[in-house]
Formats: C-alpha cells, structure tokens, sequence
C-alpha cells in the first residue's frame, strides 16, 4: 500500500455508453490507471517525493516518476469530468462567456479541440486550459505531460491514448473524441474555471 490510491469512479462501469463501454472503463481505469498508482508508488521511497502531491511531482520529476504520476493526474481530471447522466450540452457562465472570447463560438471550440486531438502524433492528450488572464488556450500534450507544467490550469481533456478508444472505435480517433462532448459534465469544468 503506497501513498497514492486508485480513484473511485464517480459512476458506474457502464455509465457512459454507448460513448464509453464498460469494457473500455474496465480496462481503462482498472487496468492502466491503477498500473500507474502501483507504479508510482513503488517508485516513491527515496525519490525526494515521498511527501509530494501528484502536482508537485509532475512539475518537478522526471522519467518514470513523471510519467506515472502525469498519467494519475491527467486520468483523474479526465474520468472526473464525465457524466452518464443527461446534462447541460454546452457551458454557461463566465466559462462559456470566455469561450465566446477566445474561439469566436463553442462549436468553434470543439472543432479546434477535436482537430487537436486528432492530428496529436501518437500519444497523449488534447486539453482546454486557461492562462494566469484566465485566457482559453488548446494544447497539444505528449505522452504523459500535463498543462500544469506550463503554468496552465487544466479545465478539460479528451485521452488519444489508444487504450483509451481502440475496443469502441478501434482506428477511428475523431469518431471517439466527437463522440466524448455528450458525456461531459459542464459543472466540473465550470468548477475548474472559476476556482
């Protein structure tokens, strides 16, 4: 038993199909997510990070402590801010007011971000974060790297690891990531904005 835990899921395994299937959850959060935590934790004694927060670490490490703990994280922002339950299909507030702003529209925003997400050479991550201004930016992360650490707050991500679609959508990446906007849960990215 390490300092990090594996994350509850917010709903059931098969809450979030047909975008998501149970299948994919299972091996997604059950397999690879928790691969991470056993990973990071058994890489901890002695690191210097033993009392490090998984943001800590991932602005401060390097190789697999890094790697790992960048996956909790990214993986935790991303199961969390979905619903299987019908919710609002776009933002309102102060976050779809900076939308508006910043890409003109919020169906010029998914297209961006699915745009993104698509043509991310291998693995990684598609994110809407925003700047110290509370400026709406897009990128482009690799691998296991996190906006954080670029000075981003981190809102919102759609996974283009291809553990994360390939039983659901085998090759068909764009079909995955437009499929992902009817599960989103706008609260938890208007919670993340306006903190």
């Amino acid at each position: 038993m390490g300092k990090f835990e594996l994350m509850a899921l917010p709903y059931a395994q098969d809450a979030l199909e047909p975008v998501i299937s149970k299948e994919t959850i299972a091996f997604h959060h059950g397999k690879h997510l928790a691969g991470y935590v056993n990973n990071l934790n058994g890489l901890l004694s002695g690191s210097g990070f033993e009392e490090a927060t998984l943001e800590e670490i991932v602005c401060k490490a390097t190789g697999g402590m890094l790697n790992n703990a960048g996956q909790i994280l990214n993986h935790e922002m991303y199961f969390q801010q979905f619903s299987g339950k019908p919710g609002k299909p776009a933002p309102s507030g102060k976050l779809a007011e900076a939308i508006v702003r910043d890409f003109g529209s919020f169906e010029a925003l998914k297209e961006e971000f699915q745009k993104k997400g698509a043509t991310l050479f291998g693995s990684g991550w598609v994110w809407l974060s925003a700047d110290k201004d509370g400026k709406l930016v897009i990128t482009q992360e690799a691998n296991a790297a996190n906006p954080i650490q670029k000075g981003l707050k981190p809102l919102l991500t759609f996974d283009v690891w291809e553990h994360a679609y390939y039983l659901d959508y085998q090759n068909r990446r764009p079909d995955h990531l437009a499929a992902l906007w009817q599960i989103v849960d706008w609260n938890v990215i208007e919670k993340r904005y306006n903190q």
